[in-house]
C-alpha cells in the first residue's frame, strides 16, 4: 500500500541556513513580507537579524508579534487581520511551536476566510494559504515540516487539531544557532516532545518504512544528547544533533501521525496551561507503559534506538530499560507531576472525563498501538498526581 508524503519544497539545514532567506524569498517572487513571532524572539535580536537580511535585498519587511505560547482562536485574529490589510505574499514563521502553528492559521485565514474553527479535524484542509517559510528556534515540535496545527478554541478550552496539505510550509530553515539561547526548561520540554513524535511515530498504527527511518535516525540523535542539551546548553554538537532530531522526528509523525501522547497531552495544556512539551512528558511513561503489551517488539526497537538497550537484551529487557528511561529522563530534566505543576485536584477530578473525550474525539489515540476506552484514558489521567 502507497503512502502520501508531503514536505516543504525547500529544506535549508545547518549552522548559517539563516542566511539563504532572501533567496528562498525570492524564489517565491515575494515582495511585501511579513515575519511571525512573538516578542522574546524580538528581545533576543533574531527579528532584527532577519528584517537586516531581507531589507538588505530591497524587501518590504513587516512584523507581527503578538502571538501567544498556547494559541487560541481570539488569539490569532490579529494576525489574520493584518494580512488582510496589508496583503503580504510571503509569510516567514520565526520562533517555537506557537509562532509557527499561530503563523499556519493565519496564512490560511488571511487567504481563505472563515474561523479556524471551520478547519479542525476531521476536516482535512487541502487549500493553499499564503506561503510560509519557517524557522524553527527551538528543537522539539517539527512544526516546520508538518502538515498540522492545534490552536486552542476558548470558547469550551479545547485544543483543535487542524490537518492537511495547506498547512504545510513552503520552505524550513533550520539552523542550530538560533537554538542556543533556549534556556535549560524549554530545551528540557522540546526535546521530549520530539522524543515523543518519534516513538509515537514508530509505533503509531499508520507507520510505514519511510516514516520508520526518519523516526529510528531521530531517536539515535535525540536519545544521547536531549540531556547534554539540557545541561550544557553551549553544547554545538548536542543542540545540532537535537535540531536535526527534531525536524526528523517532525517528518516522521507527519507522515504516520501521533498517538495516544498526544490525544492525551492536548487537553492537560488547554484545561491546565502546562506547556505541550511538558505534559506530553508528564504522560509518556505510562502510556508506554499501557502501550507496550500491543507492540513488543516496536518499543524495543525504540529502546535500542535511544541507547538504554542493547540487540543483546530481549524484547522483555528491552522494553523494561525503556520504561526506566523514560521515567530518568522525566527525574532528570525535573518534570513535575501534575501537582507539582499546581493544578488544582478539585478542578483535575471535575474535569477529566471531558478530557478524555477530547482525547479520544481528536483522532490520535486511534492510531496507537493499543486503542484506550475512555475509562483507561481516565486511569492514565490519574496517575499524573503519582
Amino acid at each position: 500500500m502507497s503512502i502520501a508524503v508531503v514536505l516543504p519544497r525547500i529544506m535549508e539545514i545547518g549552522a548559517e541556513a539563516i542566511n539563504k532567506l532572501p533567496s528562498i524569498v525570492r524564489s517565491l517572487g515575494g515582495s511585501r513580507t511579513l515575519i511571525i513571532t512573538d516578542r522574546m524572539m524580538v528581545q533576543l535580536g533574531y527579528v532584527q537579524k532577519i528584517q537586516d537580511l531581507l531589507s538588505v535585498d530591497g524587501f518590504e519587511v513587516d512584523v507581527f508579534d503578538g502571538t501567544e505560547p498556547e494559541p487560541t482562536a481570539a488569539s490569532i485574529e490579529a494576525g489574520v487581520q493584518c494580512v488582510i490589510d496589508n496583503s503580504y505574499d510571503v509569510i516567514v514563521a520565526l520562533g517555537g511551536g506557537s509562532p509557527i502553528d499561530s503563523a499556519k492559521a493565519i496564512a490560511i485565514l488571511g487567504k481563505n476566510g472563515g474561523n479556524i474553527r471551520d478547519y479542525k479535524f476531521p476536516r482535512q484542509v487541502n487549500e493553499t494559504g499564503i506561503p510560509i517559510i519557517a524557522i524553527p528556534t527551538t528543537a522539539g515540535t517539527g512544526s516546520e515540516v508538518t502538515r498540522f496545527t492545534i490552536i486552542t478554541d476558548e470558547k469550551n478550552d479545547e485544543k483543535m487539531l487542524c490537518v492537511g496539505i495547506g498547512f504545510m510550509p513552503f520552505a524550513a530553515i533550520v539552523d542550530v544557532n538560533l537554538t542556543l539561547s533556549l534556556p535549560p526548561r524549554i530545551t528540557a520540554d522540546t526535546g521530549i516532545d520530539a522524543l515523543t513524535h518519534a516513538i509515537e511515530a514508530y509505533v503509531s498504527q499508520k507507520a510505514s518504512p519511510f516514516s520508520d527511518c526518519q523516526a529510528l535516525s531521530a531517536m539515535r540523535l535525540i536519545g544521547p544528547n536531549l540531556k547534554e542539551a539540557y545541561i550544557n546548553g553551549n553544547n554545538i554538537e548536542a543542540r545540532e544533533a537535537m535540531m536535526l532530531g527534531s525536524t526528523l522526528a517532525g517528518i516522521a509523525f507527519s507522515s504516520a501521525s501521533v498517538a495516544l501522547v498526544h490525544g492525551m497531552s492536548r487537553p492537560i495544556g488547554a484545561f491546565f496551561h502546562v506547556p505541550h512539551g511538558l505534559s506530553n512528558a508528564m504522560l509518556l511513561p505510562s502510556v508506554t507503559a499501557f502501550s507496550i503489551p500491543s507492540a513488543p517488539e516496536r518499543y524495543a526497537d525504540c529502546a535500542r534506538a535511544i541507547g538504554v538497550a542493547t540487540s543483546t537484551d530481549t524484547t522483555e529487557q528491552a522494553n523494561q530499560k525503556l520504561l526506566n528511561a523514560l521515567e530518568t529522563f522525566n527525574r532528570e530534566l525535573q518534570v513535575p507531576t501534575l501537582a507539582e505543576f499546581g493544578a488544582d485536584k478539585a478542578r483535575f477530578d471535575s474535569l477529566v472525563v471531558t478530557m478524555a473525550e477530547q482525547a479520544l474525539a481528536s483522532g490520535s489515540p486511534s492510531n496507537n498501538p493499543r486503542i484506550p476506552s475512555t475509562e483507561e484514558m481516565i486511569t492514565i489521567y490519574q496517575q499524573l498526581w503519582a
